[in-house]
């Protein structure tokens, strides 16, 4: 309980990134045809026109990494006060939101990047919290 108290904003962040994370990735899973029918038109204009079913599958792999290794940050604060699998989840997650912010502005969606950094804000504070 000690443990929850002492780093209670470590593991709300890192239950946030679990959260988004892994429900845009199950999303994705879930519905692949849909997500991925979307996002050709999104970037039918774009230098990742031809590329985005292996551009999808590296979003979804770098997101499901997030999520699960956040996820198990927040048990390894709760149970040791330790932070290695959480940073690690953070910054698979800083890197995630790059690539998602990238894909955003390549594809001139400027209302869609803005969304982006309203989450890159928090994963940076929580790295900046747990180095």
């Amino acid at each position: 309980m000690n443990n929850l108290l002492s780093h209670a904003t470590e593991i709300l962040l890192l239950v946030f990134l679990t959260i988004t994370f892994l429900q845009s990735g199950i999303d994705k899973i879930l519905d692949w045809k849909g997500n991925l029918g979307w996002l050709t038109g999104h970037f039918s204009k774009s230098i990742f026109k031809g590329t985005v079913p292996v551009l999808l599958s590296i979003i979804l792999v770098f997101e499901m990494l997030s999520g699960i290794l956040s996820g198990v940050g927040v048990f390894q604060f709760a149970i040791d006060g330790e932070s290695g699998i959480g940073f690690y989840g953070a910054i698979i997650s800083a890197v995630t939101l790059l690539m998602l912010l990238l894909g955003q502005r390549v594809a001139k969606d400027y209302a869609g990047a803005q969304t982006i950094v309203v989450y890159l804000i928090p994963t940076i504070f929580l790295l900046y919290l747990i180095q």
